[in-house]
């Protein structure tokens, strides 16, 4: 005869579905706050080298001047292109560890989930 209390089939519930709802949530809330927060760093730096780039620009008053700010240019492209591949490079790591701890999760889930399949037909057995 199979006789379940209600204490322990909501632990079975929380088990099998609740917690790993949560703890998904969980995964996927917190990458998206490393996701933004990498994106706004991004964001920052590219508004902060441009505004820079304006005021050096303003501030050229003679040949000399422009020639300097030419120059440097090349200096800032070259900046700006590294810091680009860095922040897709970082951008691809935050989704590579992402996957990979979703499909840790998953694993888990369905290791614990056999567990519990297989202590409830013991039971009923």
């Amino acid at each position: 005869m199979n006789t379940f209390n209600t204490n322990e089939m909501n632990q079975q519930v929380d088990n099998l579905f609740m917690a790993p709802a949560r703890a998904f949530a969980t995964l996927s809330l917190n990458f998206t706050e490393k996701l933004v927060n990498a994106q706004l760093d991004a964001g920052k730096a590219y508004a902060d080298t441009s505004l820079a780039q304006v005021r050096n620009l303003l501030s050229i008053k003679d040949a000399e001047g422009l020639r300097s700010y030419m120059e440097d240019q090349q200096k800032v492209a070259k900046e700006l292109t590294e810091r680009v591949k860095g922040d897709a490079d970082k951008v691809v790591s935050l989704h590579q560890d992402f996957i990979q701890q979703s499909q840790k999760l998953t694993e888990s889930n369905v290791k614990q989930a056999r567990e519990v399949a297989s202590k409830a037909t013991a039971k009923s057995a």
